[in-house]
């Protein structure tokens, strides 16, 4: 687990206590809390149940590198080898292998069926993952590249790879937040390497 009380978006972004986006982030105290929260309910529940942390942290290093967030990649990654070390490779390959670029996919309705960019989908291999993982990851591909193409068929996939509804759920919401936390960590970064637009924020 991680280091208690370390605020995970200060971390991934690089921020110091007392700089100027620490500042920044200090003007909207609430919403610095709940995306903390959330990390903690999502990726360190004190109850993991049946979606044990070491899915939780492959699926949040798999998610990291599809988004190309090598420093996200690298913190998710370090968690899931205190959790299972043998899974790290495996998690690192698959997101290789993975790669692309989007969003993408086709759209079912007629109305929008003109905005379709169709592509490959992508399934994860089974070396070294487990057929819960190979689900799990193949479902937060489509989730992070081909949204538009989330179907009953989908979910039945993660079904019969062993997941529960309630996890089914969770492993939804887990992707659907670390897309949050990586964007919102990166656009700090970004911020951090133009101090000139950092003090026009917090003025």
């Amino acid at each position: 687990m991680t280091t208690a009380n370390a605020d995970i978006i200060d971390l991934l972004a690089g921020i110091a206590p007392g700089s100027r986006l620490d500042a920044l982030r200090d003007q909207r105290p609430q919403a610095r809390e709940n995306a903390q929260r959330s990390f903690e309910a999502l990726l360190e529940p004190a109850e993991p149940g049946t979606f044990p942390l070491g899915e939780r942290y492959a699926v949040a290093a798999f998610v990291a590198r599809l988004h190309g967030f090598a420093q996200a990649a690298d913190f998710y990654a370090d968690l899931l080898g205190d959790e299972d070390s043998a899974l790290v490779a495996a998690v690192e390959a698959a997101a290789a292998d993975g790669a692309s670029s989007g969003p993408y996919g086709v759209y079912r309705e007629e109305g929008l069926a003109a905005e379709s960019s169709p592509g490959a989908a992508w399934a994860a291999a089974e070396p070294g993952l487990g057929a819960r993982l190979v689900a799990a990851l193949t479902h937060a591909h489509l989730l992070v590249f081909r949204p538009r193409e989330s179907s009953a068929t989908a979910i039945q996939a993660l079904v019969d790879a062993g997941w529960s509804a309630d996890d089914i759920v969770r492993l939804s919401q887990l992707v659907a937040f670390l897309t949050f936390q990586l964007r919102l960590a990166w656009g700090l970064r970004v911020l951090a390497d133009n101090p000139a637009e950092t003090e026009g924020a917090t003025r």
